[in-house]
C-alpha cells in the first residue's frame, strides 16, 4: 500500500491516535444499535421474526453499515467518536467502496482466524488497519476538523 494518499502515519500520527479503542466502542455502540433495531423488526410481524433473530440481525448489520458508511463514511458508532473510513486516495467512502468494506468485514468477522488477524492487525499496523482495510486499501482515521 505505498501508493496511497491516505494520511502518514509518522508525520500525521494524530490521524491515527487512539484508533484501535475508537473503533472497539464505535463497534460496542453499533452493535447495541443493530440489537435494538433488530428487535424492534422481528417483533413487527406478531413476533415471528424472532424465530429468525440471528439471520435478520445478520441481514440488518449488512444493510446498515452499508447504508451509514456510504452516506457519512462511518457508522453511527463511529461518529459518535469522530472516526471516518477514508479510501487509498484519502476521500470518504462512496456506495460501492461501503459495500466491498462491509462485506470484506463481515466474512472476516465471520471467521475465529481472520478476525484475529484482523484485531492483531489494527493494533501492530501504523495506520491501525483491519485485514478487511488492508483488502480494500482502506482505514479509519480521527475526523479532521473543519475549522
Amino acid at each position: 500500500m505505498t501508493d496511497t494518499h491516505l494520511p502518514d502515519p509518522v508525520t500525521q500520527a494524530a490521524f491515527y491516535a487512539g484508533i484501535p479503542t475508537k473503533r472497539l466502542l464505535a463497534w460496542i455502540v453499533d452493535v447495541i444499535l443493530i440489537g435494538l433495531l433488530t428487535a424492534v423488526v422481528a417483533t413487527l410481524p406478531l413476533f415471528i421474526g424472532w424465530f429468525f433473530f440471528p439471520l435478520l440481525f445478520l441481514v440488518l448489520s449488512f444493510a446498515y453499515r452499508v447504508v451509514t458508511i456510504s452516506a457519512n463514511s462511518a457508522t453511527w458508532g463511529m461518529r459518535l467518536f469522530n472516526v471516518e473510513l477514508r479510501n487509498r486516495e484519502g476521500q470518504t467512502l462512496d456506495g460501492s467502496e461501503a459495500l466491498l468494506h462491509t462485506a470484506a468485514y463481515m466474512i472476516a468477522s465471520a471467521f475465529f482466524i481472520p478476525q484475529v488477524i484482523s484485531i492483531t492487525l489494527m493494533l501492530i499496523n501504523p495506520r491501525a488497519q483491519g485485514l478487511h482495510d488492508l483488502l480494500c486499501g482502506t482505514a479509519a482515521i480521527n475526523k479532521p476538523s473543519r475549522y
